[in-house]
């Protein structure tokens, strides 16, 4: 159906709260005002839509300007008993036509979605009633035939089939990382052993990414009880831990762990059994509603800004016969799914797991869940899982490029999954500089103990590459150590010394060998991988300082002009406009002309004279040569005429520093452990293929890296597609209002 015919569309928030939540409804509220279409926030969810009255209520572009860093939800969430019955539903639908609202947009669980189809289906019975009560008139009755519906997924467990990530699950995970962090110091300074209890009722994904993430020992999950003898197991694996030099020792308990007969398995009973059995002093942290508290992650924020307009996409597009969707993310794209199916593919999960079938209820969580935690398993046990190969093989760690955060973090994991797998696992220290000098060592599972959490890079890094006068000192170093196969963590410069060497292999026999690059770049510009390790990191960063700059700006008419790292690849400077609710950003794929300039001023100078006290723009260090950041600052005052104050902010290095996100921990473990099988099975058929890895729409993939200038822009050092460009309209639709949003604004 086109717009022009669409009538206002509701939004809500029910059920439990969440971290991006208030990203959502702003993305809504702007996305529908952008087409000119009126949006009607239902206040305290259900409860307003029965409440009716001042709960249901016109929202203006500038109403949802100052919320997008805030956790929870600004329009309220409640437990709505009315709304259960049908009684209920009929003084809903009514209080909606009051509006004109036939299209909503609900932001919630599965019970709140469930809720919102059973409403759908009623709709023509309860209008048929409405009008034989007298409560609506016929043409009411007829000019809104039928209710559409577009669900949001609104939770912290990340519990819903069908989407790969649910509002407010990596917000969650932020939370429940850092106080593992912190944990992890205390409890390393006494020897201690800490039981961590995190939500998650039917669903493991905190517990079992928190884990990843934080380096724990242990890990319980409803979908995969441990085994019968789990006691035991479980105080094995820490004693080996402790034995291998671990000073401290970490078990993570989701809320519903249970063991094989499903009985449950509480943070306590866990706490009893490793002091009893093990003697030390053992402590309980329940992080309980912490996680669902803070300001929403940077992910949260995109995320739920990108489902959020397209919530109002499907919502104008919508038929009285189409199927209600869920919108989702999957494979890194915002995806629309059957809505009741995806609901009932989650309820299946928890059937699963109360039948005791948990092989269905892994598999209904879908490969990726069961590859994280098949490693979790065989990182976090000191003695290899696996019987050791006749010919152990020597297997090199080596950063390469600029600093990026999380690069310990793959080289820990690579470590530990080599020696897994029976390897001889070497770390070169100082990148290829090292490698010349000989600085190689042989690293123990003890060696990367607490590398998990660590920013820089232990094994250290360097953007220097070797020449090629020193290619027979490399091959020669490669032989000197017996090198067998090499993983190259590391940005542009890694990336070309790999390419140089595997092309120069007829030359120096000794370059052939399997060699892999796993991408780690905050500015997210290396091929064959949408995402770097990093990037979140670097993202996360700006986003805090960016919230900061806005609140201190919020005081004065003041204009910041924020320059972000990204060289020619503007990824950092889209997103973190996108996620800080930046007016302009500038890119260096799209570059920056003085009409460009002008246009931004005029606007400038409008939105200050409408009321406006902040105006944020965004430059990437590179968009241009000439029209510096400091220049642009210089003109924007220049032409404001005292309207506004105009500041500038370098955030520099900043953004390659501090412990690498959740995120980034578990996409580097992921990667380096395929990495680790790359090498490994490359070895057994005696092949020496080169190669990198990276994530391409949410699956992991290696691609030769003889064809790497296939994909590569070299002038500018970024690939030639870049998916994120595809955001640019949604980045739009946020930044500022239409003619028509001024015009839908209520009076």
């Amino acid at each position: 159906m086109d717009s022009s015919y669409a009538n206002s569309i509701g939004v809500l928030t029910s059920g439990g709260d969440a971290q991006g939540m208030n990203a959502a409804v702003r993305a809504v509220v702007r996305s529908a005002l952008h087409r000119g279409i009126t949006v009607h926030a239902i206040l305290e969810g259900y409860q307003g839509m029965v409440d009716g009255g001042d709960r249901i209520r016109a929202l203006s572009w500038d109403d949802v300007g100052s919320i997008l860093h805030q956790g929870g939800t600004v329009i309220g969430t409640a437990r709505c008993p009315a709304f259960r019955e049908r009684e209920g539903r009929l003084i809903a639908a009514r209080n909606l036509l009051q509006h004109g609202i036939d299209r909503l947009v609900v932001i919630g669980g599965d019970g709140s979605l469930t809720g919102a189809n059973l409403f759908r289906q009623e709709w023509p019975d309860l209008l048929a009633e409405l009008v034989q009560r007298g409560d609506i008139d016929e043409a009411t009755a007829q000019e809104h035939p039928a209710l559409m519906i577009a669900g949001l997924v609104g939770s912290i467990d990340n519990d819903m089939v069908g989407t790969d990530m649910t509002i407010g699950a990596d917000s969650a995970l932020h939370r429940i990382v850092e106080a593992i962090d912190a944990i992890t110091s205390t409890a390393a300074s006494h020897q201690r052993t800490f039981v961590v209890e995190v939500m998650g009722r039917h669903c493991g994904y905190l517990a079992l990414m928190s884990a990843i993430a934080g380096g724990a020992d242990y890990a319980l999950i409803p979908e995969n009880p441990p085994t019968d003898d789990w006691e035991q197991e479980m105080c094995e694996r820490l004693r080996n831990g402790r034995a291998a030099g671990r000073r401290d020792s970490i078990v993570i308990v989701a809320e519903g762990a249970r063991d094989r007969e499903g009985h449950p398995i509480s943070s306590d009973q866990v706490r009893q059994v490793l002091q009893d059995r093990l003697g030390e002093d053992t402590r309980v942290t329940i992080l309980g509603h912490v996680q669902r508290g803070g300001k929403p992650s940077a992910f949260d924020r995109c995320m739920s800004t990108l489902v959020g307009h397209a919530a109002v996409q499907e919502l104008l597009s919508a038929t009285p016969d189409s199927e209600p969707q869920m919108l989702g993310m999957r494979y890194n794209r915002v995806r629309s799914a059957p809505l009741m199916r995806c609901v009932e593919q989650t309820h299946a999960v928890a059937r699963k797991i109360a039948e005791h079938d948990y092989a269905a209820a892994m598999e209904l969580r879908g490969s990726s869940f069961t590859e994280m935690f098949e490693t979790f398993k065989a990182m976090a046990g000191a003695p290899p899982s696996v019987t050791p190969p006749a010919r152990p093989r020597r297997l090199a760690v080596l950063h390469g490029g600029g600093l990026a955060p999380g690069m310990n973090t793959a080289a820990r994991a690579a470590v530990r999954l080599g020696l897994d797998r029976g390897h001889t696992m070497l770390g070169v220290r100082g990148s290829f500089e090292g490698l010349l000098a000989g600085r190689i060592e042989e690293l123990s599972w003890g060696d990367v103990e607490g590398w998990a959490a660590m920013g820089g890079a232990e094994l250290g890094t360097s953007r220097q590459a070797p020449t090629v006068e020193q290619l027979y000192a490399v091959a020669r170093a490669l032989e000197t150590h017996r090198i067998d196969g090499l993983l190259i963590i590391g940005g542009w410069m890694a990336y070309k010394v790999a390419h140089h060497l595997y092309s120069e292999r007829e030359r120096y026999p000794a370059f052939k060998i399997p060699i892999i690059c796993l991408p780690a770049s905050i500015d997210n510009n290396l091929p064959g991988s949408e995402l770097s390790i990093g990037a979140d990191t670097g993202l996360n960063v700006i986003v805090e300082s960016l919230d900061r700059i806005k609140q201190s700006a919020m005081a004065a008419r003041r204009c910041f002009v924020v320059e972000v790292m990204g060289r020619n690849c503007g990824y950092l400077a889209l997103m973190g406009g996108l996620a800080s609710g930046a007016e302009r950003i500038y890119l260096p794929e799209e570059g920056v002309t003085l009409k460009d300039l002008q246009a931004d001023v005029e606007r400038m100078i409008e939105g200050f004279r409408g009321g406006r006290r902040f105006y944020l723009t965004i430059r990437n260090e590179r968009a241009n040569a000439q029209y510096t950041t400091d220049f642009m600052c210089r003109l924007f005052e220049e032409e404001g005429h005292g309207l506004f104050d105009v500041r500038q902010a370098i955030l520099g290095h900043v953004q390659q520093g501090g412990n690498p996100s959740p995120f980034d921990r578990v996409l580097a473990t992921r990667l380096a452990a395929h990495c680790v099988d790359f090498l490994t099975r490359e070895l057994e058929r005696g092949s020496s293929a080169g190669a990198y890895i990276g994530l391409v729409e949410g699956k992991v993939r290696i691609s030769p890296i003889n064809r790497m200038h296939d994909v590569v822009d070299l002038e500018h050092r970024r690939p030639i597609e870049q998916w994120w460009l595809d955001l640019r309209p949604v980045m739009q639709a946020m930044a500022r209002p239409t003619a028509k949003a001024r015009d839908s604004a209520p009076g």
